[in-house]
């Protein structure tokens, strides 16, 4: 296969590529999701997280039985990483997708570098640099812009800001796992750790379930399923190892820089395949925020 014969900075940079086309997907399945049936977002989750589990034992067993046994912060650790990471940020994102564009809900989750500098200056001692400064305003003023063409395209202002809110407490969300995530992989590794977070939300997801639908709901055509099935293999366990790998080949910086291709195509591909519209004021608003991301990944 031509691809053994890649050199190492090559064969990272089609898995970092491939990695944001996946995760970029990953909105575009719930909105068909949602179009092509009535399913509530804590099913589609469930869904996803169950359709997940498999790859996820398989690495967590893997990486854990050479490995040191937890302790209980450990435990307490994980706990409170995973309930933030794919349980806290997934459920309040596909909430938000009921209300807002795929294009805006991956421009306001691609703010989470910026608000990752934002928690270590408020929670960690850390001052703000100028480029920092630049950074959230850059990112801040593109995703006004394309809150702006949301706003004209759905004409309900309550609608629009309530699907805003909530992404956007996603990507608080998924940056507080972020911020906290550091430590716990220099102590687990980055397989035990991602793989037992991983589990941890796929535990509290299952739960949330139960404690608010009926098994009943379950009951879905083959399309939510093969939706489902997209969401955990395309969009979570793939892109999720992708990355891994793509970062130990060509650095974390190179590979935040190509993550950056992601809020475009889940632009390109809402227009192509939801029949999104796409204006002058909403590829401005995304040039902004990906200016912003960089300009703070550099820093």
């Amino acid at each position: 296969m031509p691809w053994k014969h890649w050199s190492a900075e090559r064969l990272g940079v089609v898995l970092a590529v491939l990695a944001a086309l996946g995760f970029s997907f990953k909105a575009i399945f719930v909105k068909l999701a949602y179009a092509a049936a009535p399913v509530d977002a804590v099913t589609l989750l469930s869904l996803r997280m169950v359709f997940s589990l498999p790859a996820f034992l398989w690495v967590g067993f893997a990486a854990s039985r050479s490995a040191p046994p937890l302790t209980r912060n450990d435990w307490g650790m994980l706990g409170a990483l995973g309930l933030l990471g794919y349980y806290g940020a997934s459920i309040l994102d596909f909430l938000g997708l009921q209300y807002i564009s795929a294009a805006l809900e991956r421009l306001i989750l691609f703010t989470y570098p910026t608000l990752t500098v934002l928690i270590g200056v408020l929670f960690m001692g850390k001052s703000l640099a100028r480029r920092e400064v630049a950074a959230l305003l850059l990112s801040y003023a593109g995703i006004a812009l394309a809150f702006a063409h949301d706003l004209h395209v759905a004409g309900e202002m309550a609608t629009v800001l309530t699907g805003v809110a909530l992404v956007f407490g996603s990507s608080l969300s998924y940056a507080l796992y972020l911020a906290g995530s550091g430590p716990a992989i220099q102590r687990l590794g980055a397989a035990r750790f991602t793989a037992l977070a991983m589990l941890v939300s796929t535990l509290a997801t299952q739960l949330h379930f139960l404690a608010t639908q009926s098994l009943s709901a379950l009951r879905q055509p083959p399309t939510i399923y093969a939706y489902g099935l997209a969401m955990a293999v395309v969009s979570t366990v793939l892109p999720v190892f992708m990355q891994s790998a793509a970062i130990r080949r060509i650095g974390s910086a190179k590979a935040v820089l190509i993550g950056t291709l992601g809020p475009l195509l889940t632009i390109v591909f809402g227009w192509w395949l939801l029949a999104e519209p796409m204006s002058a004021a909403q590829l401005a608003g995304a040039a902004l925020v990906l200016a912003g991301v960089l300009l703070v990944s550099r820093g």
